[in-house]
C-alpha cells in the first residue's frame, strides 16, 4: 500500500523532492503546497525579466499544477499556505488563500522546503517609500509594473549581494538610472576586497551610482537617507539586504532550530521529528572547511538535498560530505566566481593560511577573445590543503573555480593542482591552465621557493618609503607606475642588478606577477635574500586603488591607472 507524502514549498527544493519521490515509486500519494501562485519557477532568473533578457513573465515559470499532475501524478496546490503542523496526529492545516477555506491533510512523511524571506528591517520612514523586495514571480512583476507606471528618475537598490547586483545590472540594461547602496565596505561579501574592487570599478564604469560603507538611516517621500547624511532622490527602492530562514512554521510545531534561527536537521535532512524532513534555504548545513554549521541560500545545494531526502525516505543511503559554498555572478562585462573560504573569513578563524594571486590569460594570448583572469587561491599552512578560490574576468571563470571546488571536496592540496590534466586548445585555455599555474605559484610559496606580499600592502609600503622595483618595459612604465618606484626592466636586470640595495627588502612587480617572479628568482640566485614578489602585479594594484581613490579623493600612489 502506498504512502502519503506532503511537501511545503514548491520551488527548487520542494519541486525537486516531489519529482524524485515519484521516480522512486508510482504507488505513493504526493501533495505539494505553495502559498504563492506559481510552483517550480526560476527564482535565480527573476532579475533578467527587468532587462528583457527573459522576455515574458510566463517564461519564468518552468512547471504548473496541470503539468505536475499529467507528467508526474503530483498534486501541486498553489495559493495554499500550510499554517500549522500537528505532529501527534501527523496532519497539517492548510489555508486556501483564494477562498479562505481551512482544511487538514494527513501525512506519513512531511518535507519542509519553505525557503527564505527577504529581510525588511524597521527603518524609519519606510512606510513613506515605494519599497519592493524580490522573492517570486509576482514580486518581479510588481516591480516592473511600478517602473512602467512611475517612470522613475532613479531606482535605488539597497544591498550589494547577488540579487542586488543582478537587479542593478538589469535595470541599467533596461535604461534606468540606478544607485546601489551597501552598508559593508564592499559588495559581494563572498570575495575579498582586493578582488571585488574590480567589480566596484565595473559597476561605476557602467553608470551605477555606487555607495559602500554607508548604511540606510531612513526614508522620506521619494528619498533614501544614509547615515553619512547623503540623500538619494529615488521614486522606486528595491530592498535586497539579505534573507532570513523561513522557519516560523517549524518553530510553531516545536521543531528544533539552530542558533541562527534556521531549521535543525541531521545528516539525512531529518528534523527533530523523525517523520519530518527539511531542505533548502531554511535549514542549517555543515561547512566541511569551517567545521561548523552555516546558512547557505543556494539553489544547487537545495536540489541535492531534495534528492537526498527522497532517497532516505526510500531507504537509499545518503552520502553527506558537507558544503563548501560555490557561486558565480555576472556583473556587466565581468564574470566572478568563488568557492570555499576567503581571507576575510579565515582571518576570524584559528587557521594558518596563505593566499596567492595571479593574473594570467584565460586562453592563448593569440586568440582575439583572450582576456586577463584575476585568480586567487587560498590554502592552509603548513599542509597546503586548498581552502578556497576566487576568479574574476571577462572570460571563463566558473570552469576554473569548479575545478577548485572539486579539489576541495577531494581534500586536495596545492601540490595536486600542478599535475591536474585539464583540457587544452588555444580557444579554450592554455597548456598550463590558470588552475595549474596557481598550483605552481602556491606550491612554491608553501615550500619556501620565494616570498611574496599581497597588493593590499603596497600603499603601506609606498608611504613607508620601501624599495619597490618595477621590472616592466619602458613603454609600460611610461603609461603609469608606482610613485617613487625604481625601474629596471627584466631584460636589463642581470646587467644592472648591482644598482639594487643589498641591505633592505626589495618589493618587485611587473604587470601580472610572472616577470617579477622571474626577477625574484634571479636575484635570489645572485645573493639577494630580502626580495618579495608583489602578488597580482600592477594591473591588480590599479584595480585595488582605483575605486577608493575616486570615492575618497585620497592621494594616489600610482601616476596613472593602466587597465589596458
Amino acid at each position: 500500500m502506498g504512502k502519503k507524502y506532503l511537501i511545503v514549498g514548491g520551488v527548487a527544493g520542494g519541486a525537486s523532492a516531489a519529482a524524485r519521490l515519484r521516480r522512486l515509486s508510482e504507488h505513493d500519494q504526493i501533495i505539494m503546497f505553495e502559498k504563492g501562485p506559481h510552483v517550480s519557477f526560476s527564482n535565480c532568473s527573476l532579475p533578467y525579466y527587468l532587462s528583457g533578457t527573459v522576455k515574458h513573465l510566463d517564461d519564468l515559470v518552468l512547471m504548473n499544477p496541470a503539468k505536475f499532475a499529467s507528467q508526474y501524478n503530483i498534486d501541486a496546490r498553489v495559493n495554499s499556505e500550510v499554517v500549522a503542523i500537528d505532529r501527534q496526529k501527523k496532519t497539517v492545516d492548510v489555508v486556501n488563500l483564494l477562498t479562505g477555506e481551512t482544511y487538514s491533510e494527513a501525512y506519513d512523511k512531511l518535507i519542509l522546503s519553505p525557503g527564505a524571506r527577504p529581510v525588511v528591517p524597521p527603518i524609519p520612514g519606510i512606510e513613506k517609500a515605494n519599497i519592493f523586495t524580490i522573492r517570486n514571480v509576482g514580486d518581479i512583476d510588481k516591480l516592473q509594473k511600478a517602473i512602467e507606471e512611475l517612470k522613475p528618475s532613479r531606482v535605488t537598490v539597497v544591498g550589494g549581494g547577488f540579487i542586488g547586483i543582478e537587479i542593478a545590472e538589469n535595470l541599467v540594461d533596461a535604461g534606468q538610472t540606478v544607485s546601489l547602496v551597501e552598508a559593508l565596505p564592499q559588495v559581494l561579501n563572498q570575495f575579498d576586497i582586493d578582488m571585488v574592487q574590480i567589480l566596484h570599478k565595473e559597476l561605476v564604469d557602467n553608470g551605477v551610482d555606487l555607495t559602500v560603507d554607508d548604511r540606510v538611516a531612513g526614508f522620506a517621500a521619494h528619498q533614501v537617507i544614509l547615515e553619512s547624511g547623503k540623500k538619494i532622490s529615488s521614486e522606486v527602492i528595491v530592498l535586497s539586504i539579505g534573507v532570513a530562514p523561513e522557519s516560523a512554521l517549524a518553530k510553531r510545531a516545536g521543531l528544533k532550530l539552530s542558533e541562527s534561527g534556521s531549521i535543525w536537521v541531521d545528516r539525512n535532512y531529518k528534523t527533530s521529528d523523525p517523520d519530518i524532513y527539511a531542505i533548502g534555504d531554511a535549514i542549517q548545513v555543515y561547512s566541511s572547511i569551517m567545521r561548523d554549521y552555516i546558512n547557505l541560500a543556494l539553489a544547487g545545494p537545495a536540489q541535492r538535498q531534495a534528492r537526498a531526502v527522497a532517497d532516505h525516505i526510500h531507504n537509499i543511503p545518503v552520502c553527506y560530505h558537507g558544503y563548501i559554498g560555490s557561486s558565480v555572478v555576472k556583473v556587466f562585462h565581468y564574470n566572478a566566481a568563488a568557492t570555499g573560504l576567503n581571507e576575510r573569513v579565515l582571518g576570524d578563524m584559528n587557521i594558518e593560511y596563505d593566499a596567492v594571486k595571479i593574473v594570467p590569460k584565460d586562453k592563448v594570448g593569440l586568440m582575439p577573445d583572450s582576456e586577463e583572469l584575476h585568480f586567487k587561491l587560498v590554502f592552509e599552512k603548513p599542509t597546503g590543503r586548498i581552502l578556497g578560490a576566487q576568479a574574476i574576468g571577462r572570460g571563463n571563470v566558473d570552469k576554473r573555480v569548479d575545478v577548485i571546488a572539486t579539489a576541495i571536496t577531494a581534500n586536495a592540496t596545492v601540490d595536486n593542482l600542478k599535475d591536474l590534466e585539464l583540457c587544452y586548445a588555444p580557444p579554450f585555455g592554455t597548456a598550463k591552465d590558470v588552475v595549474n599555474m596557481a598550483g605552481y605559484v602556491a606550491s612554491n610559496v608553501l615550500h619556501g621557493v620565494f616570498k611574496h606580499i599581497p597588493i593590499t600592502r603596497v600603499r603601506e609600503l609606498v608611504e613607508q618609503g620601501a624599495f619597490i622595483l618595477d621590472v616592466r618595459e619602458k613603454g609600460e612604465w611610461d603609461r603609469g607606475h608606482i610613485v617613487n618606484a625604481r625601474h629596471i626592466p627584466l631584460s636589463e636586470l642581470r646587467q644592472r642588478y648591482r644598482e639594487l640595495p643589498e641591505d633592505e627588502p626589495i618589493y618587485i612587480h611587473c604587470r601580472s606577477g610572472q616577470r617579477s617572479y622571474n626577477a625574484v628568482i634571479a636575484l635570489q640566485h645572485l645573493g639577494y635574500e630580502k626580495v618579495y614578489n608583489i602578488s597580482g602585479g600592477y594591473i591588480g594594484l590599479c584595480f585595488e586603488e582605483y575605486f577608493t581613490d575616486q570615492m575618497t579623493r585620497r592621494k594616489q600612489i600610482i601616476t596613472e591607472y593602466d587597465f589596458e
